[in-house]
């Protein structure tokens, strides 16, 4: 192999090319973003040495991983491992999970190479990251251990999410993404640049001292699906239900994130009632400010802050309407500035290969001697 990672059409989308099908019920397609920082020549070398020949693809574009996952879709790969972060990850199950439900072909289950820095769902689904390192081991263990396990997710702008979120969540991944680049620059910090101090530094740096200045956003949040719950600082569900059509909230925010994941990267357990009810997500809205964050980091780390300006609900379907536009984030990802945004619990959960579950009983049994 060359110093440049291989392209998409350097191993194998042509492959399926004159209508051919290629099924491949046994193999793993891993599918890395070219523009993580993480993925270099070398990293791209040796996982090309683990999995298949034609089952590593690279993506650098929107149009390359599309065509990448038109490909997946096509061969039937059982097992689909994304890695650079939980954008990949959201970015490649929503092309994926469209083009099999126009092809009318089976979902296969997707897993997650820890390669991002945050990394949510790595906490969720126990991926590792041992400098870079982790991965060979994650691939390993996919036969060996990993089980399995069904991962809800919410449909935003047409993707589908584990989480995504508004105002002060969404800047602080702007400021991230700005405070990372300059970490990179540097021969000093850049080996902090994949770490948790990254994000302090540009809380403390950036989005703390906007925070201070920036008007309150107010929103209204609409009801557009069952029941909504709200739940009190005893994680309780209190007061009447909200019904279709009625307000959830309507004031002022700091954040408003929703989510099916307990977590929002580095172990940060910001959304503590997100696996209370399957058939509901878990929707946070928070109106204090960044003293008051700074004040409780560990608590809010913890996700065993209570305050009156912390407001948890469940909701099914929801329309979020902003006074003024406002940063808007999907699976960690800073997607611009949004006035309205439609949110709904998906129909359809995938499946994820998550390395806290047991592997199905007929494994243990064939590996069990």
């Amino acid at each position: 192999m060359g110093s440049q990672p291989p392209l998409a059409s350097d191993m194998g989308v042509a492959a399926v090319g004159g209508g051919a099908v290629l099924t491949v019920t046994d193999r793993v397609a891993v599918v890395v973003n070219g523009n993580a920082k993480q993925v270099t020549a070398e990293l791209v070398e040796i996982l090309d040495q683990i999995v298949q020949s034609g089952d590593l693809f690279v993506s650098r574009s929107l149009e390359e991983g599309k065509e990448i996952a038109r490909t997946i879709v096509a061969r039937g790969y059982p097992t689909v491992l994304t890695g650079g972060g939980d954008g990949t990850f959201v970015q490649m199950v929503s092309w994926i999970v469209h083009c099999a439900e126009r092809a009318h072909r089976p979902l296969p289950r997707f897993g997650l190479l820890k390669l991002g820095t945050g990394n949510a769902l790595a906490w969720v689904l126990g991926a590792q990251n041992e400098r870079g390192r982790g991965v060979v081991a994650d691939l390993a263990r996919l036969r060996r251990e990993g089980g399995s396990r069904v991962l809800r997710l919410i449909e935003v702008e047409d993707m589908l999410t584990p989480f995504a979120g508004l105002g002060a969540d969404a800047i602080a991944m702007q400021n991230y993404e700005i405070t990372r680049e300059r970490f990179y620059k540097s021969r000093v910090l850049r080996h902090l640049a994949a770490g948790p101090l990254m994000h302090a530094t540009a809380f403390v740096t950036r989005t703390g001292p906007q925070m201070l200045v920036k008007p309150v956003l107010n929103v209204r949040v609409v009801n557009e699906g069952g029941p909504a719950v709200r739940l009190g600082q005893d994680g309780r569900p209190v007061g009447a239900p909200i019904e279709a059509g009625e307000v959830i909230y309507a004031g002022p925010v700091r954040m408003l994130a929703f989510s099916t994941i307990p977590y929002w990267g580095f172990g940060a357990r910001i959304f503590p009632y997100a696996d209370e009810r399957e058939d509901r997500f878990s929707l946070r809205v928070v109106n204090f400010a960044s003293v008051a964050a700074v004040a409780n980091v560990h608590k809010i780390w913890r996700g065993t802050y209570r305050t009156d300006r912390l407001h948890d609900f469940l909701v099914e379907r929801m329309t979020i309407h902003c006074e003024q536009p406002t940063p808007l984030q999907i699976g960690g990802d800073a997607v611009g500035l949004r006035q309205v945004v439609r949110a709904q619990l998906s129909k359809r959960p995938i499946r994820v290969v998550d390395y806290y579950a047991p592997p199905p009983v007929l494994e243990a049994v064939s590996t069990g001697g």
